[in-house]
């Protein structure tokens, strides 16, 4: 800043709205001020360029008075349609529209030039300006809130309004923030091109979150921020344990040492609306012990199995892995604890079990379609602002069991028409030993041979079939099932085989 500037600190509230002899008063009195307001008009009306340090982000709602929000407001649109913007033409301007008296005259127009008589950045006095608007925002937000508690009305709750106002809380932070410019192509290219020497420089040759599971992290280059991914399947067919264990091995691959371009793992965020925590929890320490999670459940452990606890309970706890188990979360909800971890501890990916169980914030319960599209628009909403991948699980319709090929397809998604709209990537989750498994012939018949000789092929094997991928391809990914300790491994066919066959 030059240094005959005047700063904007230093500029004094003469505003004649404020009792200075009344101190308890003036304490209450919405926070403007008044000169900074007349500086930064007469600034622009001294010079017009000097608009372009504040267009972006300054608008005339941030003014406090009623004649300077006027005034810029025309200063906008004049200079929005390429014409010279002077007290002369504000004067035109106003006297044409017979608001001239109510903004002070033509003197206060030629007054607020001469007012500026120093060279000053504008843009700090334009950034004092939106500082000021905020907290008189944020006052009338409170008072909101407080009136809001008082009143009671049966059809909405407190946890309503809590998140009604922790979502007006949000967006006032939000507003303001100047979003990307234009970008030339060359610094494009350049960004595409530094995207691929990581990944080129890491071993793994991913560029996203990665999911632990070689093959998977082949087909689609790990979990990419802002994508939306739905992960479907029938039920039984193993959708949470694959989501938990994609997001153990995120969290457990988070490096808080690791520079950002070498960083393969996050910090992860789990919503569970279907299990308890304590029930994902067992899942995991199930994998980590080997030890059956149905045995764990059902207390049937040896004195040893404890120090394996002990041991993977260390593990996990240094897990970057939060889960929320509150049952019927909003998309509201959702977004709202979401933005909050991310603020608070950090966050890198969030997984949803599963999406039919997230509520609507606004549509009418018997559209479920509508419902479903609000659900997948405000995921997908949620990706790109925290700029981080959503995985999130669904249900699939009874297609796939009206078919002998009983593998899904796009069509079978429930309330299909917004999901596969919405989604980056579409995954379905298919064990054909869990259909095989169902249709045992009678023993000693050649039938029951050949079912045998089919059983051993599939016994272990689940395939996850990438249906969509907006950017890349799609095909099948075998993976090996470990039903007993319901996880998900790297599919090598020589282990798969039952023991003895």
């Amino acid at each position: 800043m030059n240094k005959n500037a005047i700063h904007p600190l230093e500029v004094e509230n003469t505003s004649s709205d404020i009792d200075k002899t009344d101190t308890a008063l003036s304490l209450r009195t919405p926070p403007h001020n008044i000169e900074a307001e007349m500086i930064v008009i007469g600034t622009i009306l001294a010079n017009n360029k000097a608009f372009e340090s504040v267009s972006e982000f300054l608008k005339a709602d941030h003014f406090s008075s009623k004649s300077h929000r006027k005034i810029y407001e025309v200063i906008v649109r004049l200079l929005d349609k390429g014409q010279i913007v002077s007290p002369v033409t504000l004067a035109n301007y106003f006297e044409q529209s017979g608001f001239l008296s109510e903004i002070g005259g033509k003197q206060f127009l030629a007054k607020l030039v001469g007012f500026v008589s120093h060279i000053v950045n504008i843009k700090d006095y334009g950034q004092l300006l939106y500082d000021l608007y905020l907290r008189r925002q944020l006052i009338d937000l409170g008072q909101n809130i407080v009136n809001g508690a008082y009143h009671i009305d049966p059809e909405i709750s407190a946890m309503s309004q809590i998140e009604s106002s922790e979502q007006k809380l949000y967006n006032l932070a939000e507003q303001g923030i100047v979003g990307n410019d234009f970008k030339p192509l060359e610094a494009s290219i350049l960004e595409a091109i530094h995207t691929a020497e990581q990944a080129f420089k890491r071993d793994s040759h991913i560029t996203g979150v990665t999911s632990g599971l070689t093959d998977l992290d082949k087909k689609l280059g790990g979990f990419h921020s802002s994508d939306l991914i739905i992960l479907a399947g029938r039920p039984s067919m193993g959708k949470t344990a694959l989501a938990t264990k994609l997001a153990f091995e995120a969290a457990a691959a988070y490096k808080p040492e690791a520079a950002e371009e070498a960083q393969e793992g996050a910090k992860v965020a789990f919503f569970s609306l279907e299990m308890s925590a304590e029930q994902l929890a067992t899942r995991l320490l199930s994998e980590q012990t080997k030890i059956s999670s149905d045995k764990i459940r059902r207390g049937e452990i040896q004195n040893q199995d404890f120090e394996k606890f002990v041991e993977a309970s260390h593990n996990l706890s240094n897990l970057q892995l939060y889960i929320d188990d509150t049952p019927g979360l909003t998309i509201s909800a959702i977004r709202n604890r979401a933005r909050r971890l991310k603020r608070q501890k950090g966050l890198g990916m969030v997984v949803i079990d599963y999406l039919q169980l997230v509520q609507a914030s606004h549509s009418s319960a018997e559209n479920r379609v509508q419902a479903v599209s609000e659900i997948t628009r405000g995921l997908k909403i949620l990706a790109k602002e925290l700029n981080v991948p959503v995985l999130a699980l669904s249900q699939l319709s009874r297609g796939p069991e009206q078919r002998d090929d009983k593998r899904p397809q796009l069509s079978d998604l429930r309330e299909s028409g917004s999901i596969e709209q919405d989604a980056d990537v579409v995954m379905f989750i298919f064990r054909e030993e869990y259909y095989l498994a169902r249709e045992q012939p009678p023993e000693g018949t050649e039938k029951h041979m050949a079912w045998q000789s089919q059983m051993a092929k599939v016994h272990n094997v689940s395939e996850v079939i990438v249906a969509k991928q907006r950017h890349g391809p799609i095909g099948t990914v075998k993976l090996y099932f470990d039903g007993a300790h319901t996880t998900f491994k790297d599919y090598i066919p020589d282990t798969n085989l039952p023991e003895g066959m």
